[in-house]
C-alpha cells in the first residue's frame, strides 16, 4: 500500500525504504548567444559542441558554456528548481528538474560560510578600540551617541550568511531557467512539536513529522550521540533526563538521546545515582540540557531576512521544516549531507538522481580594506601597497601558467598570488610553486571571493 504524507492528501508511490537514487555526472550550464540561460546539458553534449565550434566556454567554474548560435526563442526550455538547505557553518544548495512529484538532481553546491572568521576580527577589533581608549594617548571625543542601529539589523557574520545564500542563488538564476525555489526556513516546527499537548508515552509516534522534529531538535541539540557514553553511529532512543515516574517532565529540556543498552541500564534511575561515579559527565549532560544551540540560533536568526531576500528574488519560493526533509531522506533512502538535505527540501515523492560530485565553495572574501598589519597593542607596524593589480593580475585570480623551459617546466593551473616583482606563486592541485614570471600566466577566471573544489558525495554530516 502507498504510504500517506503528513500533508494528508499526498500519497508516496510503492518504493522500499533505503532504495538509493541512482548517481550522475554534474550537468553543464548552457547560456544562449544574448546569454540567457536554458536548459542545462551534460557534459558528453557540452564537449561535443564546443567541439564542433558551435559553444564557447563562459566560465570556468562551474562550468558554463555559451551557444553561438541559438537564442532562447528556438529552444524547448523546462526549468530547473533549486533546493536549499540553511546552515551555520554550510549551506547546502540543489539544482533539480521536478515532475509528479519525482526530482532529478543536477548539479549540487556546498557553501562554507566564514561567520565565525568576521565575528574573531571584530571582536580583535573592538578590543583593540577599548585598548586604545585606556592608554594614555591623545585625547578623543567619545563617539557613543552617534552610533543606532536600524530595527531589524543583522550583526555582519550573520548577514554574511544572508548574503553569500543569496550570491549563488542569483549566480544560479543567471546560468539556469530556476522557476522555483525551495527553502528549509525552521530547522524545528515548533508547531509539530507542541501540536496535541504535551508528549506522552506513545505520542512520540503520534504523526510521521511530529516525532521526527523532536528527534531532529535532540539529535542536533545532542551531537548525535549517546549523552551518557557519546557512542555514535547507533539507533538512539529518546530518553528523559530526570525519570518520568519520579516527576519528570516532558519538556524538550528534559529530553536526551540515549543508545539502547544505557537506555536499559539507566531505567528510571534519577541521574545522580546513575551517574555518582561519573561527575564529569553528570556535570556536562546537566550543563548541555539547559544549553542552547548556537548554530541552531543564527540560523533562526537569519531564517526571515533569507525568505524575505529569496521572495523578492525569486517569483515562486516555497518553504518546509527540516523535519519533513529528514522525513523525506528516510523514505528515499537518501544519505545526510548538506546537498542532499537542499534536494529533499520541501514536497516530493522520489529522488530518482542525484549528482556524483559536488561544488565545494568556500567563502574567502575579497581581501581586507586596510592598508596596515598591526602589532599586538593594535598599532600599525607594517604597511602594504595602496594597489592590489599587478601586471593584470590580483591575488586569487585562477590562472593558467606555461613554463616552457628550466626547472619549473610545464604546465601548472591554479590560483595565484601576485608580487609587484612580477614574479607570481601559483598553488595547483600537486603544491605550490614559487616565483614564475607573470608573462607566462593566461588568466582562466577572476577572483570572486569564492575558493573552489569538486569532491564525490562524502559521508554522513553532523554540521
Amino acid at each position: 500500500m502507498p504510504a500517506a504524507s503528513p500533508g494528508g492528501g499526498r500519497v508516496t508511490p510503492n518504493r522500499e525504504v533505503g532504495e538509493r537514487a541512482r548517481e550522475g555526472h554534474p550537468v553543464v550550464f548552457v547560456l544562449d548567444k544574448h546569454g540567457t540561460p536554458l536548459q542545462p546539458t551534460t557534459p558528453a553534449r557540452a564537449r561535443e559542441l564546443l567541439k564542433k565550434g558551435r559553444a564557447a566556454v563562459a566560465r570556468h567554474t562551474p562550468f558554463v558554456i555559451r551557444l553561438k548560435d541559438r537564442t532562447v526563442s528556438e529552444s524547448q526550455v523546462d526549468g530547473v528548481e533549486l533546493g536549499i538547505d540553511p546552515g551555520s557553518k554550510c549551506t547546502g544548495i540543489a539544482v533539480f528538474t521536478a515532475r509528479d512529484g519525482e526530482r532529478r538532481g543536477l548539479y549540487a553546491v556546498e557553501l562554507a560560510h566564514r561567520g565565525g572568521g568576521i565575528r574573531d576580527k571584530l571582536t580583535a577589533r573592538a578590543a583593540y578600540r577599548r585598548g586604545r581608549r585606556t592608554r594614555n594617548v591623545r585625547h578623543r571625543a567619545s563617539r557613543f551617541s552617534n552610533r543606532t542601529r536600524p530595527k531589524g539589523r543583522l550583526a555582519p557574520s550573520l548577514r554574511h550568511r544572508v548574503d553569500t545564500t543569496m550570491s549563488w542563488t542569483a549566480r544560479l538564476a543567471r546560468w539556469a531557467p530556476v522557476h522555483a525555489v525551495h527553502v528549509e526556513q525552521v530547522a524545528f516546527d515548533t508547531h509539530a512539536l507542541s501540536h496535541g499537548g504535551p508528549l506522552e508515552g506513545a505520542e512520540y509516534q503520534h504523526g510521521t513529522l511530529h516525532g521526527t522534529e523532536v528527534r531532529e531538535y535532540l539529535l542536533a541539540k545532542w551531537g548525535r550521540a549517546c549523552a551518557y557514553c557519546g557512542i555514535t553511529g547507533v539507533p538512539l532512543n529518546i530518553d528523559h533526563i530526570h525519570p518520568r515516574s519520579r516527576g519528570g517532565s516532558d519538556r524538550i529540556s528534559n529530553l536526551c538521546t540515549a543508545c539502547i543498552p544505557c537506555n536499559e541500564k539507566k531505567s528510571n534511575q534519577p541521574l545522580e545515582d546513575f551517574l555518582k561515579h561519573s561527575p564529569g559527565t553528570l556535570a556536562r549532560i546537566l550543563a548541555q540540557a539547559k544549553a542552547p544551540l548556537n548554530d541552531a540560533a543564527a540560523v533562526n536568526a537569519t531564517r526571515w531576512a533569507l525568505w524575505r531576500a529569496l521572495g523578492a528574488a525569486f517569483p515562486t519560493v516555497h518553504t518546509a521544516s527540516g523535519g519533513r526533509t529528514k522525513w523525506n531522506r528516510q523514505r528515499t533512502g537518501t544519505s545526510k549531507t548538506h546537498t542532499l538535505d537542499a534536494l529533499c527540501v520541501g514536497v516530493l515523492d522520489t529522488v530518482t538522481r542525484t549528482s556524483a560530485r559536488v561544488l565545494a565553495v568556500t567563502a574567502t572574501g575579497r581581501g581586507a580594506y586596510t592598508r596596515t598589519r598591526t602589532d599586538k597593542y593594535g598599532f600599525p607596524r607594517l604597511r602594504l601597497p595602496r594597489q592590489k593589480t599587478f601586471f593584470g593580475y590580483q591575488t586569487g585570480d585562477l590562472a593558467r601558467a606555461v613554463v616552457p623551459t628550466g626547472k619549473k617546466a610545464g604546465t601548472h593551473t591554479g590560483r595565484i598570488a601576485v608580487r609587484a616583482t612580477g614574479r607570481f606563486n601559483i598553488k595547483t592541485a600537486h603544491g605550490l610553486i614559487q616565483g614564475i614570471g607573470h608573462k607566462h600566466f593566461r588568466l582562466i577566471q577572476r577572483a570572486d571571493g569564492y575558493a573552489y573544489t569538486t569532491r564525490p558525495e562524502g559521508p554522513p554530516d553532523t554540521t
